[in-house]
């Protein structure tokens, strides 16, 4: 079964970010638009959690960040409604524009810059350390996650 997008209108979303709501809020990094993105605030870790409507088995991650203001250590973490999150995986992305696209296993013909490990979880967070702005702020123009609603 083709992976398809798991981030619908009913996923909560919270996040630490900017004051300024309206323009750089969480809800432009799944708005498909090029001219909106999320803005972070300044500190040493961001983090961004994802509450599904349902179960979902979690197999890719995309996701573009603004040049200079990227995570070079994003921590994936999950669980099961009623459970504690725990680690899935850690990924190194790297500091370029590009949309950057992850699988949990390679597949013939697609580059992957990093692996997702497959994961069934309704929670999902995702945490950007090490972050190449001095001030620690990330800015995310697009993030999807994919997978298989169960």
């Amino acid at each position: 079964m083709p992976a398809e997008p798991l981030v619908c209108a009913d996923t909560a979303t919270r996040s630490v970010l900017n004051r300024d709501v309206k323009q750089f809020g969480k809800k432009h990094m799944f708005d498909a638009n090029e001219e909106t993105c999320w803005n972070s605030d300044q500190g040493s870790c961001q983090w961004v959690t994802l509450d599904f409507p349902h179960t979902v088995r979690v197999s890719q991650l995309h996701i573009q960040f603004q040049g200079g203001f990227s995570s070079r250590l994003c921590t994936l973490e999950g669980c099961r409604t009623g459970e504690e999150l725990v680690k899935i995986s850690d990924v190194y992305p790297e500091d370029i524009n590009a949309m950057q696209i992850s699988f949990a296993t390679l597949q013939a013909g697609r580059a992957a810059l990093f692996q997702v490990e497959e994961t069934v979880l309704d929670t999902l967070k995702i945490t950007f350390e090490n972050s190449t702005d001095f001030f620690g702020r990330i800015v995310v123009y697009h993030l999807q996650v994919l997978g298989e609603r169960l």
